[in-house]
């Protein structure tokens, strides 16, 4: 890749990454407003897995999220409109309004859904894997989940399986270092996952999450082993700045200091990044902030489905 290709592919991802950032900003607004009433999990910080990932993901390749979904539904191509119209409870949302804020579906964009228990993704994209195999379909599915679902019996069984069957896959688990209050620490004997995934039988990688042109190098690499020889995992590091589920910092919980997270801000990919383009952020930033405002407008103006009996 020519360093001009280079800088094209980093202004394309830092857009992403900004486009997903200024969402939740948004969502957090609109959260405040009473436009949202379901709990809401933001990806604040951890943009740069999504954007990542899903630039070495081809169009057929599909996607399987968690609770912690919109910037993966994003970066996957999903439709801002509906993603918000979906959040707000507007029948023009991508689940017609019933799915709330953790249940997003394009499967047009190789989204497939999100689903909220913990290490559900994982098998939901085990099933699409193993049917990609028997039909002979040149696509993968790629599981996105957070630290917390490697202690469930379900992350270790498809683990198991999709290795046992050479399945098209890539597990992608974004290990932001806490479940919930709960460091990784007290929770697992050591913070390095894939350690414990190797013996396994897969290719393994562990990745800096603030890195997203290593983000995307390890999902490129991750979907050519999965197209022609079997699963990959990917432990992708990265830190959430807001608390478990809301719109606030929650430093004054205890569980994490603030000195730890202002250590992961001081790499934020957003910022770093930002500065090879600050020529143009202005411009940036108002294309941005115009397609949020019309998908603000499309969500509050549509109307809320019809009660179900």
């Amino acid at each position: 890749m020519s360093g001009l290709e280079e800088k094209d592919l980093l202004r394309k991802m830092y857009f992403e990454m900004l486009r997903i950032r200024r969402a939740e900003e948004k969502i957090s607004e609109l959260f405040k407003a009473g436009h949202i009433v379901a709990p809401v999990h933001l990806s604040i910080g951890q943009e740069a897995a999504a954007v990542g990932v899903m630039n070495a993901l081809r169009p057929q390749d599909k996607v399987v999220s968690t609770h912690r979904c919109h910037g993966h539904y994003l970066a996957k191509g999903g439709n801002l409109k509906r993603m918000l119209a979906e959040l707000c409870g507007r029948s023009t949302g991508c689940a017609g309004g019933y799915g709330g804020t953790m249940h997003l579906i394009d499967d047009e964009a190789g989204f497939v859904v999100s689903a909220p228990i913990v290490g559900a993704s994982i098998a939901f994209a085990v099933g699409i894997a193993l049917a990609s195999k028997i039909k002979g379909e040149n696509k993968i599915a790629v599981a996105f989940f957070g630290d917390g679902s490697v202690e469930e019996g379900i992350f270790w069984e498809s683990i198991n399986f999709a290795s046992v069957h050479r399945l098209p896959m890539i597990f992608v688990c974004e290990n932001n270092l806490y479940a919930t209050h709960s460091p990784i620490l007290k929770r697992q004997p050591e913070e390095r996952i894939m350690d414990r995934v190797f013996p396994h039988r897969l290719r393994v990688d562990r990745v800096d999450g603030n890195d997203v042109l290593a983000v995307r190098e390890a999902a490129l690499q991750a979907v050519f082993v999965a197209s022609n020889k079997g699963p990959v995992f990917i432990e992708v590091r990265t830190y959430r700045y807001k608390e478990h589920w809301g719109i606030n910092e929650d430093w004054q919980l205890g569980y994490r200091s603030r000195e730890e997270g202002e250590a992961w801000m001081a790499k934020d990919p957003i910022k770093i990044y930002g500065q090879l383009f600050e020529s143009e952020n202005e411009e940036i930033e108002a294309r941005i902030k115009k397609e949020i405002d019309e998908a603000v407008d499309f969500a509050l103006s549509s109307p809320v489905p019809i009660r179900r009996s």
